[in-house]
């Protein structure tokens, strides 16, 4: 096993022990709890993924693009998008333990495995579903008269909405940034390298 690896595996149970130890105080806020919690739990899965990726078999991941991958975690992100399921895990402790199991083993790690092997395309289109998913969450949150968690006042759901506009705002600037500077594609796909070809065209 590399120093890479370990450390990869090391950060991960890091996480992991964070989001356990301070389960009380996060899950206190939707807030921290589905903007902190929930995509600290997913980066665990993540950095598994990246320490076993050259130990799992991908031979499969490369035929498919990782689309298998890619839809478990779909299916997963949706699940635990439910205020249902918010609420089941803030009132059932086996609900609990299933959040604590299933979003890094059932969405970070597939994201893990998947993402790299998947058509820019597929990417573009998650990448795009992904921004227009957080402004509907962030309409429905600010704009619903009545609570949608049972867990949390109204008050709580408006900031949440706000959460989801910023994040929706954050991921934007983050995917948007590379396509001018370069960094994370092929000079040949920036947007100044187009603009450049098309004035000498």
């Amino acid at each position: 096993m590399t120093p890479k690896t370990q450390t990869q595996l090391l950060w991960a149970l890091l996480v992991f022990l964070f989001c356990a130890a301070t389960r009380s105080q996060l899950e206190r806020d939707p807030v921290t709890h589905i903007l902190v919690q929930l995509p600290a739990l997913a980066l665990v899965g993540w950095l598994v993924a990246s320490a076993l990726r050259k130990r799992i078999p991908v031979a499969h991941l490369r035929s498919d693009h990782g689309m298998s991958c890619l839809l478990i975690a779909l299916f997963s992100i949706a699940f635990w998008m439910l205020p249902r399921s918010i609420d089941a895990a803030l009132e059932d402790p086996q609900m609990e333990l299933a959040k604590f199991l299933s979003v890094p083993l059932l969405i970070g790690l597939p994201l893990g495995l998947g993402w790299q092997h998947a058509h820019p395309l597929v990417k573009g289109f998650l990448k795009a579903n992904a921004l227009s998913m957080l402004g509907v969450l962030a309409f429905l949150f600010t704009h619903a008269p009545v609570r949608i968690c049972n867990n949390y006042l109204v008050s709580d759901q408006e900031r949440l909405g706000l959460g989801f506009l910023y994040a929706a705002f954050a991921l934007t600037v983050l995917w948007v940034i590379p396509l001018f500077t370069g960094r994370g594609v092929g000079e040949r796909d920036t947007i100044p390298s187009v603009m450049a070809r098309r004035a000498k065209a």
